[in-house]
């Protein structure tokens, strides 16, 4: 029985008030294109025990190929007690109150995903989380501009390797906020923007955005990046996967000052795949902006008897108090999925998590070893690269993906959609819970399909 409580009564008369017919009516400026069609797929309600056979059965049609795309969603060893825990009762259904002091166990957990963020990112503050990576750049972005007052240009350089998606999200939001966004070309030979192609002197700059590792997998020169942002009076944000900072320089630790604003994907810490969701966002800053970060900031305080007790704070800009001078329309997070990422992080530990970096990188390296030895495939970039790394190959990457999935191998992202010049290029990786007999497998498979 779905819990609607107005009678058709009630609705007609909402209707007439709002002057439409129907419910239909209400949504008429969205375009017909943009409409979802029927759910012809679903049949007419049915008992229990008919639904149960119909959603096993089409589950059962879900594949599970060997996966080696990442493109931003990576595919990491859970350990089973990550949602065993998470899934408990006290956690399942927690969720950061307005009264916070109702829920201290809820609060302490955040608290503690915020010190393991900040420790990560080598950053001095984090928040409680962010809807998922693109949105999190895109607030960053805006508070970039809020932060750098000296800068009056509203003007973001954004390189094209960051993630397309990342960029897709970003220009939707801030395009009609005054805020210029102005594509930075990568070099051609290492994938990465090269400090030498940035202008000598260039005119207002709010903020500079460095990916880390970036979207082809490379490494960019952060240092030198930070240090010509900063000496131009540009803020500087950093997208990072919070993987790769198990092994690679922190974005704290940038250049001579460090990274100003940090962002980036949660999902490789303790979130499946899930079909792309839901994942989590998190971002971190410089405790001397911190006014201007964006989202729920769990703190730690002492009540009247010394004993320690948590809070949220820095809330009372936010819409759900003064909308008309809220910085965001964040004013919630991500609760579950930083609880299941609080405890893979908690279990995994530093030694861990740097094993699966460690994993991950050497993984990757053999494969495209592997893989550059079939005739055609070549290594595009010759930039040091984590993660995952783009090739070439002989012959259309459609065609190619397409052979490998009927071989049961998902192979990688195809960059010419998104790069037009990168075409016949794949974008392949290669996580810890890739094996050699599974690298050996894509091997073979490629060979066969380009045979």
């Amino acid at each position: 029985m779905p819990f609607i409580p107005h009678t058709e009564n009630d609705t007609r008369a909402m209707l007439a008030a709002c002057g439409v017919n129907s419910i239909e009516d209400l949504f008429d400026e969205i375009p017909p294109e943009l409409r979802a069609d029927a759910l012809n797929g679903i049949p007419a309600g049915r008992d229990e025990l008919a639904v149960s056979r119909l959603l096993h059965a089409r589950a059962a049609q879900n594949a599970q190929p060997l996966c080696f795309a990442g493109a931003g969603a990576y595919e990491h060893h859970i350990p089973a007690a990550v949602w065993e825990i998470t899934t408990r009762g006290e956690y399942y259904s927690a969720y950061t109150p307005y009264q916070a002091e109702a829920s201290q166990g809820t609060l302490q957990l955040l608290y503690e995903f915020q010190t393991m963020v900040a420790e990560l990112t080598a950053m001095e503050v984090a928040n409680a989380s962010l809807y998922d990576g693109a949105t999190a750049l895109a607030e960053a972005v805006l508070m970039a501009v809020r932060a750098n007052r000296k800068s009056k240009a509203r003007r973001i350089f954004m390189p094209r390797t960051v993630h397309p998606r990342y960029r897709d999200v970003v220009a939707a939001i801030v395009r009609h906020q005054g805020i210029t966004l102005e594509l930075l070309d990568y070099d051609s030979a290492g994938g990465h923007i090269a400090p030498a192609s940035l202008p000598t002197e260039p005119a207002d700059i709010t903020a500079l955005i460095i990916p880390q590792p970036n979207f082809f997998g490379a490494l960019e020169d952060t240092d030198a990046l930070t240090d010509w942002a900063h000496a131009h009076g540009a803020l500087v944000i950093g997208v990072v996967n919070p993987t790769a900072m198990a092994v690679i320089a922190p974005p704290g630790e940038w250049g001579t000052a460090g990274a100003d604003i940090v962002c980036g994907e949660g999902q490789p810490l303790g979130i499946p795949l899930a079909s792309g969701g839901p994942y989590f966002g998190f971002m971190c800053c410089k405790q001397k902006i911190v006014r201007q970060m964006p989202g729920r900031i769990i703190g730690a305080t002492v009540d009247l008897e010394g004993k320690r007790g948590y809070v949220l704070t820095l809330q009372a800009r936010e819409q759900h108090i003064r909308r008309s001078k809220a910085t965001s329309n964040i004013c919630t997070n991500q609760g579950l999925m930083t609880i299941a990422a609080t405890i893979y992080m908690t279990l995994m530990g530093p030694a861990g998590l740097e094993r699966v970096a460690r994993q991950c990188h050497a993984n990757t390296r053999a494969l495209v070893q592997r893989l550059s030895e079939i005739d055609g495939v070549e290594i595009l970039f010759d930039r040091p690269a984590f993660h995952e790394t783009v090739l070439c190959l002989p012959r259309p990457t459609a065609e190619v993906l397409a052979g490998l999935s009927e071989r049961g191998i998902f192979g990688g992202f195809d960059l010419s959609a998104d790069y037009p010049e990168l075409d016949n290029t794949l974008l392949v990786c290669a996580t810890e819970t890739k094996s050699a007999e599974d690298l050996d497998a894509y091997t073979d498979a490629l060979r066969e399909v380009l045979g």
